[in-house]
């Protein structure tokens, strides 16, 4: 690991320093260190794979797919201990493998079984956004996937970079229910921002209503992990201050603007409050360009086009981080 990753492990470490300036200390940390290692491969373009021709409703519902892929296969695996079929995942580009993935052994049923409830969801949301949005060859196959826990895997940089474990550990997210939920957490947040950033750039209504009950059911999901980590972490307390520095590590890769928010209550005495609903102070869900979602997936806040959980990028015309 580079002296510059180490010293922003530290840093995240300290639980004393004032959150706005770890968030600035990280941000140059890790884009200085990205930036050393993305290569000439970058293409400065805000997600989109080119500017020659414009994009379409169908290359935004292939982007969503994309992230869907990788958030049905971690619920499949998570409940099942196996992935989607393979008639589910076909299509244009060069299909990928999921690398890792397992069985949690839920002891808290109510865990196991929201899980499988929210598995059910996103494989239908994989096989609507297939059949009812894109149709023959423009729809696309599903790209590589890391789920694994090594070290080196997604789950693990992202849980290091978060001072969830150590430097060079590996985070398991299905040795347990608590490491499930802050695996949950690291993506589902930002895939509701996806989808709420993609919602103006559709052009046609009936795609935007499509858009709007699919982000309807993302925002759910993505609450109620809130809710579950929230809750567990009256007792738990290490629950809400990790799913807290997730937070930072993911608005930390995607730009200037502090969008990201953790779980621990805000205020004191009378006024304290829980912080479920990741809104602005307008109680408006935030939105994120794909570029900037593909900042945290990729796990990288320089220009690239490949990286963390999708090791070899994303399958169609976005797959482009932005700058």
């Amino acid at each position: 690991m580079t002296d510059t990753n180490q010293q922003l492990i530290e840093t995240l470490d300290d639980g004393v320093e004032p959150r706005n300036e770890r968030r600035e200390f990280f941000k140059a940390a890790i884009g200085a260190a990205a930036v050393a290692g993305a290569g000439a491969t970058a293409v400065s373009l805000g997600g989109l794979a080119s500017a020659a021709t414009p994009l379409i409703d169908t290359d935004y519902f292939n982007f969503l797919l994309n992230l869907d892929y990788l958030e049905a296969q971690f619920y499949s695996y998570a409940t099942s201990g196996a992935g989607l079929a393979n008639t589910d995942l076909t299509g244009a580009g060069t299909q990928g493998a999921v690398t890792g993935g397992a069985q949690v052994s839920f002891t808290d049923a109510a865990v196991g079984r929201i899980a499988r409830e929210i598995a059910a969801d996103d494989l239908a949301h994989v096989r609507y956004l297939r059949s009812a949005t894109l149709t023959g060859a423009v729809t696309v196959a599903q790209p590589a996937i890391d789920l694994g826990v090594t070290p080196t895997s997604a789950f693990s940089k992202l849980a290091q970079a978060a001072n969830v474990v150590g430097a060079g550990q590996g985070f398991d997210v299905y040795a347990n229910d608590n490491n499930f939920l802050l695996g949950a957490f690291m993506f589902a947040d930002v895939i509701v921002t996806a989808y709420k950033g993609v919602a103006a750039k559709l052009t046609d209504r009936l795609n935007r209503d499509k858009l709007a009950g699919l982000l309807a059911a993302k925002a759910y999901h993505a609450a109620t992990i809130r809710t579950l980590l929230y809750a567990k972490g009256a007792t738990t307390a290490s629950l809400r201050t990790s799913a807290d520095a997730i937070s930072n590590a993911r608005d930390a890769l995607d730009g200037t603007d502090d969008i990201d928010q953790g779980i621990s209550p805000t205020g004191t005495g009378a006024t304290l409050a829980s912080n479920i609903t990741l809104l602005d102070g307008n109680g408006l869900a935030y939105n994120r360009s794909p570029g900037r979602v593909l900042n945290i997936f990729y796990l990288s806040s320089a220009t690239t086009t490949t990286g963390g959980f999708f090791p070899a990028g994303l399958n169609g015309d976005i797959r482009s981080t932005a700058s």
